[in-house]
């Protein structure tokens, strides 16, 4: 197979293991996050000549580098990953920090889809955009982040069906996943909590893979995720924050 598939935040967690399922599919990679020490080591650990592009996604006119630079690539696959969360009252937050984390959460997935989908439309392809089960309700403590999440999720269902002639576009959408997302957004002090329902990165990459491949809308792993997902459509929204809260605080 000589088309490529374009992962980001391929280094770690979900993007490292989606990244080696699409390698075992035949498909070249470009892998792309921050970490050059760590796309180094995954590519080359892939079969074939993998490609990586060490930058920070978060930085703003980062994605549109990462779309000149595979330019001539033949892309059939991209897998918008690359996102974290910052955990605490927004008010009492680093204002710059809230930015940091919406230029990558919103901007960089809008932006290198837009930048890509010339290239995307020249043959069957999909899109995989990586969402949350926080995209379902507002997250008192996670406002920006789960806010973020809910327009991963909103933008890919109206993509669905813009594209849908020419493009598959699917969102995963994980609950909590040992991928160290806890650590970085400074919730180490509900850890404990986080770790009782973990999934494995493995097997939630490997659930996103086949519901992308089997053109599914949306990928909620896990029964209990799923459960989540459906509760927070059908029951009172006010409900739903305030568990949210009790789960969350800080």
């Amino acid at each position: 197979m000589d088309s490529y598939a374009i992962v980001t935040g391929a280094s770690k967690g979900i993007g490292r293991d989606i990244a080696i399922l699409l390698s075992k599919k035949g498909y070249k990679l470009l892998l792309v996050a921050r970490s050059l020490i760590d796309l180094k080591q995954l590519a080359e650990e892939l079969p074939g000549d993998a490609l990586y592009f060490a930058i920070d996604l978060s930085e703003p006119g980062a994605a549109k580098k990462v779309a000149e630079f595979c330019k001539d690539l033949p892309v059939s696959v991209l897998v918008n990953n690359a996102g974290y969360g910052l955990w605490g009252n927004f008010e009492e937050s680093n204002i710059q920090q809230q930015l940091n984390m919406l230029q990558l959460n919103i901007n960089a997935v809008a932006e290198l889809t837009y930048y890509l989908l010339p290239q995307l439309k020249k043959q069957p392809s999909y899109i995989l955009n990586v969402s949350s089960t926080a995209a379902y309700q507002a997250v008192p403590t996670l406002a920006a982040y789960a806010a973020s999440k809910a327009f991963v999720l909103s933008f890919s269902r109206a993509l669905r069906i813009e594209l849908k002639d020419t493009i598959s576009v699917s969102c995963l959408c994980p609950g909590p996943t040992d991928t160290g997302f806890a650590h970085r957004a400074g919730m180490d002090a509900i850890a404990e909590l986080a770790e009782k329902f973990n999934m494995r990165p493995a097997e939630v990459a490997k659930i996103g893979v086949e519901g992308m491949f089997k053109r599914k809308p949306e990928i909620v792993p896990g029964f209990l995720n799923k459960v989540s997902a459906i509760g927070a459509r059908h029951i009172n929204k006010a409900l739903i924050e305030r568990i949210a809260a009790g789960l969350y605080k800080k």
